[in-house]
């Protein structure tokens, strides 16, 4: 994670500097913002920037928050080889925080991505 972007640490927990920082996973179907159906933007945990709209979002039954695509110029896109997978990790653009990783067996109907982002690197900021 870069630091330098308006990263403010003391005010992450322990659960997500693991994440964000330490490239972590949080446990499928214990995230708080699971099930959040409200309308609004999803943030970065750590530097506050705009990342999906709730718009994106859908239930892909994983146990992660998803999304079918990011708003752009939010996630950075990295090949990751680790444990024996081939994937694709995604970090916010502006901070360089882990937020998850993205797959392709997300909705047809739309992008037919799949964003699985842990809960603890992200925030949200509802809409009126």
């Amino acid at each position: 994670m870069d630091t330098n972007k308006a990263v403010n640490l003391d005010k992450l927990t322990r659960d997500q500097l693991r994440v964000l920082r330490d490239k972590g996973t949080e446990l499928p179907f214990s995230g708080a913002l699971l099930k959040n159906d409200e309308t609004g933007d999803y943030t970065c945990a750590a530097c506050g920037a705009e990342l999906f709209e709730s718009g994106a979002k859908f239930d892909s039954g994983s146990g992660w928050p998803s999304f079918d695509q990011a708003i752009p110029g939010s996630i950075t896109e990295t090949a990751d080889d680790g444990y024996g997978m081939i994937r694709t990790e995604v970090t916010c653009s502006n901070c360089g925080g882990h937020l998850g990783h993205l797959f392709d067996d997300g909705p047809k109907d739309t992008t037919g991505q799949r964003f699985c982002i842990n809960s603890l690197s992200l925030g949200f900021v509802p809409k009126d």
